[in-house]
């Protein structure tokens, strides 16, 4: 089978110049297409599935800017309303009436959040987040899950899963042993070992963080009874569950994942979908907690462009958009159609795969399944992964650049992208096999 050429001069240009000017070329290492090989491609515009490179390539996009995209890129509603706001200014460094409607979107629609704070991203949220956990309890000690990723903070770079399992790198030099001295981890979907943990550190755990669907590690949903075995675990030894939705969040569901599975946490951080595409992060949850934060109460963080109003207001009308009558359905039932044409696909070229999605988040891995933790997602080939990556850029479908991350698909998807996306599949896998 011969495939189709991909010109990308123009791409391996800008990059070669890019590494002479940033740290491996990149602002973000997965980027890089270390673990994919090959040169990244450079991206020019997007708009609604599509996203175009400098070469004019065409590709039909599952990342999304990795999550935010839900509407689909530039939504002409949510661009208007920037046009709009941009008019009165960029920033303020002072409240704005944007931040009371987002935050009573974000309170109307969270289960678990009674009040909010915006940050400028995940890893500031989840940085906050730790921070007012143990401020709350009084206890320094924190249980994540291997393979979950809560941002590049100091204290949750330990078995962090997607770029850095990428590059196949220690979790971080210059992260000190003592800052993750308190940081305790276990596989994850494995409720005895956290039981364990409490165990072995009696009223001295602050609280248990993880992504809800692991998103960082590959796609990897929780198994029945897992949330909610963590949930009577942290009620029974005083500390707090946090549900990490910076990817879940509004994607899985309107109210998120904890929605979705109907398990509440007592915080939760998010992200993503609730900037429309521009930088945001947000954490919250009850009310007696979120008291604790200055001005509030004595535990401090603060932010020059927290509450945004470019960033408030993009993520006012995604939201908007996807309360519409039907938006989340339609997310299912294209995701779904999408990893069952993937799964014929690989069957059908005689590979292994395990696949799954949950409304419009998705992914597989390339070995036998289920998969359930980090350790049985690095079965998954990694090798043939980078030659599938390569093979579905060629023919005009843009993948996560890692083995390690989920994918996302939009209210702009259409029954022929994803039908065209499926046929690059089933001529991806037999190149392949």
């Amino acid at each position: 089978m011969t495939a189709p050429s991909l010109n990308t001069t123009r791409s391996q240009e800008l990059f070669h110049a890019a590494q002479a000017l940033m740290p491996g070329g990149v602002s973000s290492p997965v980027r890089a297409f270390k673990s994919v090989g090959g040169q990244p491609i450079v991206f020019d515009r997007v708009k609604g599935p599509y996203a175009w490179d400098v070469d004019d390539n065409k590709y039909i996009d599952y990342i999304g800017s990795w999550g935010p995209a839900i509407c689909g890129h530039a939504h002409p509603e949510v661009i208007g309303a920037l046009q709009e706001t941009i008019e009165k200014g960029t920033s303020f460094g002072a409240p704005c009436s944007l931040e009371n409607t987002l935050a009573e979107m974000v309170i109307d629609a969270v289960p678990s959040v009674e009040m909010v704070r915006f940050v400028n991203s995940g890893t500031e949220a989840c940085m906050a987040v730790l921070r007012l956990m143990r401020a709350y309890t009084g206890r320094d000690k924190v249980i994540k899950f291997e393979g979950c990723y809560h941002g590049h903070a100091d204290m949750f770079l330990v078995k962090a899963g997607s770029g850095v399992a990428t590059l196949g790198l220690p979790d971080s030099p210059g992260v000190p042993r003592s800052t993750t001295a308190n940081t305790l981890t276990a596989p994850y979907n494995d409720l005895e070992a956290v039981k364990q943990l409490f165990a072995e550190n009696p009223e001295a755990i602050a609280g248990v963080i993880l992504e809800p669907i692991v998103g960082n590690a590959g796609f990897i949903q929780p198994e029945p009874g897992f949330l909610e075995g963590l949930r009577e675990l942290t009620k029974e030894h005083g500390a707090l569950l946090v549900f990490d939705e910076v990817m879940t969040g509004f994607r899985i569901s309107y109210g998120g994942a904890q929605a979705h599975f109907g398990v509440t946490p007592d915080l939760t951080t998010m992200g993503k979908v609730i900037g429309g595409g521009l930088p945001v992060g947000a954490y919250g949850g009850r009310r007696e907690i979120m008291e604790m934060v200055a001005p509030a109460g004595p535990m401090y963080q603060a932010g020059t462009l927290s509450g945004n109003p470019l960033a408030m207001t993009a993520g006012i009308k995604t939201l908007e958009l996807l309360k519409q009558p039907g938006s989340y359905e339609k997310l299912t039932a294209t995701t779904e159609k999408l990893v069952a044409g993937i799964k014929e696909a690989a069957t059908a070229a005689g590979l292994p795969i395990s696949a799954g999605s949950v409304s419009a988040m998705f992914g597989f891995f390339l070995c036998e399944g289920p998969v359930r933790n980090f350790e049985e997602a690095k079965a998954t080939d990694a090798a043939r992964f980078g030659k599938l990556h390569r093979a579905m850029l060629e023919r005009g479908v843009y993948l996560a650049p890692s083995a390690f991350e989920a994918g996302f698909t939009s209210l702009a998807h259409s029954d022929t992208d994803i039908e065209s996306t499926i046929q690059a599949f089933r001529e991806s896998f037999a190149a392949v096999a």
